[in-house]
C-alpha cells in the first residue's frame, strides 16, 4: 500500500474487505508495506502521512477484530529534503473457528547439539546455567535425566500473542494459560539426536507431519554424526528446514565462521541446492521468515547461545512471522472429507480409561463422534465412540484436518490398540494391505538388495518389518538405483494410501520411495474375506 491517508467511507469499507481476504489467504496473517507503490518501488512517506496511515490500517484492524504490530521501518532516499520512511506491519487475526494458529516444528540434530536444552530455554524464558538445566523440565524418562540424551518424543510449545510477545512457561503459567493468551502456538516436536533412537526421530517426522524442522548445529564440534541423516531425512520427507547454530558462547567468532562455512558448502551441494541466508538482524529475520515461506530453497541459518542469550530474539522473531505452509484452501478441502485420525501414542489415564494422541489427517471429529479403529492382527475395525478431546493440554469440542490432539475413547480395551492403526468414520470402508508395491530409491547398501530382502518399513505413523518380494525388472539394487519393488508385512495388514511417503531401513540399508499400488483386502462383517488376486501370486 502506498499511503492510506484519510479515505473516504467508502473506500474505508474497499480496504476493511481486502485485509479480511488477505487474512483469510494467509490464515490469519497478512503483512502490510506501508510506502511502496503497487509496482513494488519503494518511494516512501514524510512522517505525518505515516502516522495517519497506521492509524487508519489501526481503524481497519479494529473492524476485521485483528491485531497489528510494527515488524521493521526503513528509511529511503528519495528526492526529497524531508526524511522519507516505509513501514512493514504484520496484521494478526485468529480465525473465528481455532483458538489459535498452529504450526508444527520437528527438531533435529546430532546427539549433544543443544537441541533440548534451546527449547527448554525458548519455553521457560529462563537462559541455560551451561550445565543442562534448562532442558530438565523436557525429558520424560528417569534414564533421559541421568544420562541427558532424549530418547522419546517431546512436545513443547511456545505462544506468541497478538503484539508478537512471547508467551511461555516464565511467569509460572500453566498450559492452559498459554494457550488462551496465544494468538500464535508453535509446537516443538523435540527428537532424539543419538543414532541409537533413529527409528524413534524417523517416527516423529513420519507420523507428526510437521510443517517445518529446525536443525540444531553445534558450533563447536560442526557437522558431525547423525546432522548429515538427519538433513537428508527432512530433504527427502521435502520438509522445509531452517539451521540453528547453538553455543556459540563456547568457542571464538572463527570456529563459528568455520561451521557456518561448513553448512553452507553442504548446503550448496548439487544433492542439496539450498540458498543459505545467515540471519544477523531483526531485519534479516523478518527478511528470513517471508522469504523461507515463499520459496522452499531459501534456508535461514541462525547463530545463538542458550547460555548467553546471544541472538535469541532474532530466531523468536522468526518463529513469531513465520507463516504456515498450507492455505486455507488446502484446509478446507481436507476438512470436507471423511475423518481420518492416526494413532500415534496410546496411554491409560486413570478415571479417564485409553487415551490416544495422534494427528487428524482428514475430516473433522467432534465429542460423542463414533468412529471405528483398526486394522486389528487379523484386518478387523472395531467400533468406538470418542469422549472427550484435549489439544494442548486444554478441552476442545471440535478436531480439525492437520491439527493433532488426544482423544479420550472411555473404557475401550488398551490391548486391542497399536501405533500405526487409524480411527475412520464408518462410511469411509477402509481400504488395509498386506502387500503393496512401492517406487524406491536406494539411498545406501553395503552389498546388493534383492528378494527375500527384510526391511523395517516407514509409512506415514505406519511401522512395520516388510519382505521385499519381487524387484520389478531387475534382480537386485545397488545404491541409487530405482526400482518398483513389491513388499509384503510380516505381522498383520496395515492401512495404507497410494502416493504416501515411503522410507525403509535396515541396519546400514536406507531407502525412500513412495506406495504406487496396494493389493487391497475387504473387510466384510462376518470376519475376513480376502478380495481375489491378493491370495495367489504366482512367482
Amino acid at each position: 500500500q502506498l499511503k492510506l491517508v484519510n479515505p473516504s467511507q467508502y473506500r474505508f469499507e474497499h480496504l476493511v474487505t481486502q485485509m479480511k481476504w488477505r487474512l483469510q489467504e494467509g490464515r490469519g496473517e497478512a503483512v502490510y508495506q506501508i510506502g511502496v507503490e503497487d509496482n513494488g518501488l519503494l518511494v516512501g512517506l514524510s512522517e505525518e502521512e505515516m502516522r495517519a496511515s497506521l492509524k487508519t490500517l489501526r481503524r481497519m484492524a479494529e473492524k476485521v477484530g485483528a491485531d497489528i504490530t510494527v515488524l521493521r521501518e526503513r528509511e529511503v532516499d528519495y528526492d526529497s529534503d524531508v526524511p522519507r520512511k516505509i513501514t512493514e506491519v504484520l496484521v494478526r487475526k485468529v480465525p473465528d473457528n481455532q483458538q489459535f494458529l498452529d504450526l508444527r516444528v520437528a527438531v533435529l540434530g546430532n546427539v549433544d547439539s543443544g537441541k533440548s536444552t534451546l527449547l527448554g530455554v525458548l519455553t521457560q524464558g529462563e537462559l541455560d546455567n551451561g550445565r543442562g538445566r534448562a532442558r530438565l523440565n523436557l525429558f520424560r524418562h528417569l534414564h533421559e535425566i541421568q544420562s541427558g540424551r532424549t530418547s522419546s518424543i517431546s512436545f513443547e510449545i511456545l505462544g506468541f500473542n497478538s503484539k508478537g510477545e512471547v508467551v511461555n512457561y516464565s511467569d509460572s503459567r500453566t498450559a492452559e494459560e498459554i494457550c488462551e493468551s496465544s494468538s500464535k502456538m508453535i509446537t516443538f516436536i523435540d527428537l532424539a539426536g543419538h543414532h541409537k533412537y533413529l527409528k524413534t526421530t524417523i517416527f516423529g517426522l513420519t507420523s507428526y507431519c510437521p510443517d517445518f524442522a529446525m536443525l540444531v548445529v553445534s558450533a563447536n564440534t560442526g557437522i558431525a554424526g547423525t546432522t548429515r541423516e538427519h538433513l537428508g531425512l527432512a530433504m527427502a520427507l521435502k520438509v522445509p528446514f531452517f539451521i540453528v547454530i547453538s553455543k556459540v558462547d563456547l568457542c571464538s567468532k572463527a570456529t563459528v565462521e568455520r561451521t557456518v562455512k561448513q553448512l553452507e558448502r553442504i548446503l550448496k551441494q548439487p544433492g542439496c541446492n539450498k540458498l543459505p541466508l545467515l540471519v544477523n538482524s531483526d531485519d534479516d529475520a523478518v527478511t528470513a521468515a517471508q522469504q523461507f515461506a515463499q520459496s522452499p530453497n531459501i534456508t535461514p541459518i541462525f547463530t545463538l547461545s542458550s547460555v548467553s542469550g546471544e541472538n535469541l530474539d532474532l530466531l523468536k522473531v522468526f518463529l513469531n512471522i513465520l507463516p504456515p505452509l498450507t492455505n486455507s484452501k488446502e484446509q478446507e478441502e481436507l476438512m470436507q472429507q471423511l475423518t481420518e485420525f492416526q494413532v500415534d501414542e496410546i496411554y491409560t489415564v486413570p478415571e479417564v480409561g485409553t487415551v490416544v494422541g495422534g494427528t487428524l489427517s482428514s475430516g473433522i471429529c467432534r465429542e460423542g463422534e463414533n468412529l471405528v479403529v483398526g486394522p486389528t492382527d487379523d484386518g478387523k475395525f472395531l467400533q468406538l465412540k470418542v469422549c472427550s478431546i484435549q489439544r494442548n493440554r486444554s478441552a476442545c469440542r471440535v478436531l480439525r484436518a492437520g491439527q493433532a490432539a488426544t482423544l479420550a475413547l472411555g473404557p475401550f480395551d488398551r490391548s486391542l490398540l497399536r501405533k500405526g492403526m487409524v480411527m475412520v468414520s464408518p462410511e469411509m470402508n477402509p481400504t488395509i494391505c498386506s502387500v503393496f508395491e512401492a517406487e524406491i530409491v536406494l539411498l545406501f547398501h553395503a552389498t546388493t538388495f534383492r528378494k527375500g530382502f527384510q526391511v523395517t518399513v516407514h509409512v506415514g505413523n505406519v511401522r512395520q518389518t516388510a519382505i521385499v518380494e519381487k524387484i520389478h525388472g531387475k534382480d537386485k539394487l545397488r545404491t541409487g538405483e530405482k526400482a518398483v519393488v513389491r513388499f509384503r508385512f510380516i505381522k498383520h495388514p496395515e492401512y495404507l494410501k497410494i502416493g504416501a511417503k515411503l522410507l525403509f531401513r535396515e541396519g546400514v540399508t536406507k531407502g525412500i520411495g513412495h506406495v504406487t499400488d496396494l493389493q487391497a483386502i475387504t473387510t466384510k462383517e462376518n470376519g475376513l474375506e480376502e478380495s481375489l488376486g491378493s491370495g495367489q501370486l504366482s512367482f
